[in-house]
């Protein structure tokens, strides 16, 4: 052994690298990722203080509204048509429906895509601190961040609509607190979708490794998955129950489909053929407009022999289906996390 190729310290000649501690992997993560955190920050604290300043009103001339006896009179009137004065363009909810997605696809898309579209993550795992806990320090952290941040707003977002889902004789357009266009911003679903689009924008960026295509593609799978549960899943989270004609609906169920039978089958739709109604309902009475109950034409099959059915989900499951989407979007999120550091290791340098 010369000088040359002499250890300098040849006790230590085994010796691995000291792995960096995780606080620094926590700065440089925040450093790298601070812009898009804040404007997420920003849209969510803008779109806050506007939810507070409108629910105040709202709340406020909800529970007048709610309080008011007799509620025929001329006052309660009064204080309904104030409350349906203060309806928004926020109060369906649509327009909040994208807000997890776009966190998913800004925040979670660029994760790891930036580092493998620039080259930069071969620096960075020669810095002692390893491709497998470069990946977890990251995902892990943004993924604590956007969710808790998320879970606040959603916080917020079940007060807002809370007038929205309550009492259904009031002067707002009442609806039940299952149906699609709000369940998932309210309870425990907004965060629980925030995780599950932050999750799929990490996996796309580790799949394409582009960040302009992850995030198309976080938008496409993310809506497709929206789609597919608000559709299909939801409605059998648990067993839907059944209603005849006869047995009133509750106002505020979430009605999935109605279908006629004649003498224990199936005859048809919720809306008969023509020649049913020419046949038996040339003058059909007025509808009742309420839930589950048969339209106008409806009396006048009754009278010959058909049966309505309704199948619906009461509102009373709100929180069982709150409980079962959380949780198997917190199951999908971890396991797609799991799938992305799997990618990370197994990718070649």
């Amino acid at each position: 052994m010369t000088a040359l190729t002499r250890p300098a310290r040849p006790n230590e000649d085994d010796t691995s690298l000291r792995p960096i501690p995780w606080r620094r992997m926590a700065g440089v993560t925040w450093r790298q990722h601070r812009i898009a955190l804040a404007g997420a920050a920003v849209l969510l604290t803008a779109l806050a203080v506007y939810l507070w300043i409108a629910g105040l009103s709202l709340n406020h001339a909800y529970a007048a509204a709610v309080a008011c006896q007799p509620a025929n009179s001329v006052t309660c009137q009064g204080l309904d048509s104030t409350l349906d004065g203060l309806d928004n363009f926020l109060s369906n909810g649509f327009i909040l429906q994208v807000l997890p997605v776009l966190i998913g696809a800004f925040v979670g898309a660029p994760v790891l895509a930036r580092e493998l579209e620039t080259g930069t993550f071969r620096y960075t795992w020669t810095q002692g601190f390893g491709r497998r806990r470069w990946a977890v320090g990251k995902l892990v952290l943004l993924a604590v961040v956007v969710t808790a941040a998320a879970g606040a707003f959603g916080a917020l977002l079940t007060w807002y609509y809370q007038p929205f889902v309550g009492n259904q004789s009031l002067g707002l357009p009442r609806t039940t607190p299952l149906t699609p266009a709000l369940f998932d911003l309210r309870g425990i679903g907004f965060p629980a979708w925030t995780l599950a689009a932050f999750a799929i924008g990490a996996l796309a960026g580790m799949l394409i490794r582009r960040v302009v295509p992850a995030i198309v593609a976080t938008l496409v799978v993310y809506t497709g998955l929206a789609f597919v549960t608000a559709g299909f899943l939801r409605t059998h989270y648990l067993t839907p129950l059944l209603a005849p004609i006869n047995v009133n609906v509750p106002d505020d169920a979430w009605v999935i489909s109605q279908w006629w039978s004649k003498d224990g089958r199936f005859a048809f739709g919720s809306y008969p053929p023509s020649n049913i109604l020419n046949q038996f309902c040339a003058s059909p009475p007025a509808a009742t407009g309420k839930a589950g109950a048969p339209p106008g034409w409806g009396p006048c099959l009754v009278q010959h022999g058909y049966t309505m059915w309704t199948s619906y989900q009461p509102a009373s499951r709100f929180w069982p289906f709150q409980w079962i989407e959380g949780g198997w979007l917190l199951a999908l999120s971890a396991l797609l996390i799991a799938a992305t550091v799997w990618l990370v290791q197994r990718r070649a340098a």
